[in-house]
């Protein structure tokens, strides 16, 4: 999956020489303060701060390229190995081999417990498999640490669908769509909670 760029800003500071005066009207020169360099953890919020207020500001003309470049971000991690064990465990979900995806995000969360993207990714599987319990473990896990991850909070909709728990899944797609509300899938999903619930 290919790295996302960071744009790093330095700033400079440039100091004009003191003009001679006497010694009594020069004032102690004071050192300016050191410019602050953003951490790549900073870096990386800051990308995201800035793609979601695109997002919301943006029409669904505009989503699908910046959802995509969010999930490239989240795809990310400060371990070029858990980037890696997740690109494999994605290709083996798209072979629909569970169990073996299974074992590679564990073992990424094993190691990398912050990667939110291996918790999400792995709610997922436990979704396929029917066992709805870890699924909402593990995205409440992601949401944890990615609480705008539009992508958990949509499929934990769709697991408390499944499980009948209707009002708790209608707060989740809002919740989704409030972070990103060009969804369509969650917008009709919700509208069939709606149906459902409406009196006849």
């Amino acid at each position: 999956m290919a790295r996302l760029m960071f744009a790093v800003f330095a700033a400079a500071m440039a100091f004009s020489p003191i003009a001679t005066f006497a010694a009594e009207d020069v004032a102690p020169a004071v050192a300016a303060p050191p410019v602050k360099q953003l951490s790549a953890r900073e870096k990386r919020e800051d990308s995201l701060d800035r793609l979601f207020a695109e997002l919301r500001r943006g029409g669904e003309d505009d989503a699908p390229r910046i959802e995509t470049r969010i999930w490239q971000i989240w795809a990310n991690s400060d371990s070029p190995t858990a980037e890696a064990l997740l690109g494999q465990a994605s290709l083996a979900m798209a072979r629909k081999e569970i169990d073996p995806s299974l074992e590679i995000l564990d073992e990424v969360i094993s190691a990398y417990p912050e990667f939110a993207e291996a918790w999400s990714r792995r709610a997922t599987l436990f979704f396929m498999k029917g066992d709805y319990d870890k699924a909402l473990a593990d995205v409440d896990k992601a949401l944890e640490i990615e609480p705008r991850h539009f992508g958990a909070l949509a499929g934990k909709g769709l697991v408390l669908q499944r499980q009948g728990k209707y009002g708790a899944a209608a707060e989740a797609y809002e919740a989704a769509l409030a972070v990103n509300p060009n969804m369509t899938a969650a917008k009709e999903a919700l509208k069939a909670l709606e149906r459902l619930e409406a009196p006849l």
